[in-house]
Order: C-alpha cells, then sequence, then structure tokens
C-alpha cells in the first residue's frame, strides 16, 4: 500500500474559485480527488509523447451506405492487428454506423491508425481517445 504524502499548494482567489466550480460541477467529493486526477492526466499524455506502451480507443461515425467503405476499413484495421485488441461495429441508424476500435501499442502507430480510418472519404468524424495500460499509475 503506498503511503499519502501532504502539501499545499497556493493559489489567487479567483483561479481558486473557478476550480471550486469545475470540482462540485464535475462531481469530484474534495480538491484532492481533481488534483490526483490532473495530475493522472498529465502522465497519461506524458505516456503518449515519450512512446512507450499504451492503449485507447478510435471512434468512427460513417455513412455505411457509401459504396466500399466498409471494405475499406476492414482493409485497414487488417493491416493494424499489431495494435488493434478489438473492434466493435454499431448500427446508430438507418444511414450511420459507429466504429469503436479498442488500440493498444506505441503512440506514433496508434496515431497512424486514426489518422488513415479519418481520412477515408464517407467518414463523417473520427476521433482518438488516449489512454494508459496502467502500469504507472497508482
Amino acid at each position: 500500500m503506498s503511503s499519502i504524502r501532504r502539501f499545499g499548494i497556493s493559489l489567487d482567489n479567483d483561479l481558486s474559485e473557478k476550480f471550486d466550480v469545475r470540482v462540485k460541477k464535475k462531481g469530484y467529493s474534495n480538491r484532492s480527488e481533481a488534483i490526483r486526477d490532473l495530475i493522472r492526466k498529465d502522465l497519461v499524455e506524458q505516456e503518449w509523447h515519450e512512446g512507450g506502451e499504451v492503449t485507447g480507443a478510435v471512434t468512427l461515425i460513417y455513412n455505411h451506405q457509401k459504396r466500399e467503405l466498409l471494405n475499406k476499413i476492414t482493409d485497414i484495421q487488417h493491416n493494424f492487428q499489431k495494435v488493434i485488441i478489438s473492434a466493435q461495429h454499431i448500427h446508430l441508424d438507418h444511414h450511420n454506423c459507429l466504429e469503436i476500435i479498442a488500440v493498444k501499442g506505441n503512440p506514433p502507430d496508434v496515431q497512424k491508425l486514426t489518422n488513415i480510418l479519418k481520412a477515408i472519404k464517407g467518414v463523417k468524424h473520427g476521433t482518438l481517445s488516449m489512454s494508459t495500460t496502467g502500469k504507472g499509475l497508482t
């Protein structure tokens, strides 16, 4: 079990009040939880910049009626098998589909996959949600 370290921080009143509003709005029980979350977010971003093994999710919204689009998406996924750990296809309505692709690997490969998928004609929106394997976080 890890020990707890207590420390103080100084903020001007305006910044402190804005932070307290965010803490309450996001449902944190206290400032410490919010600060821990901000630190973890920064550490995850650092993992992505340093190039170690990371995880994340690529989400795509696309028109499934676009000719050959699903075949292109599938072909690209086959070319990136080393970083794709799972994919889920969801029918949103008669015209639109959601593809959620769970990824794990080095950041340049994950970013390359995301960029290629987002650039396909017929993809309406694509995002990469960057996360961590959790190994370096407590």
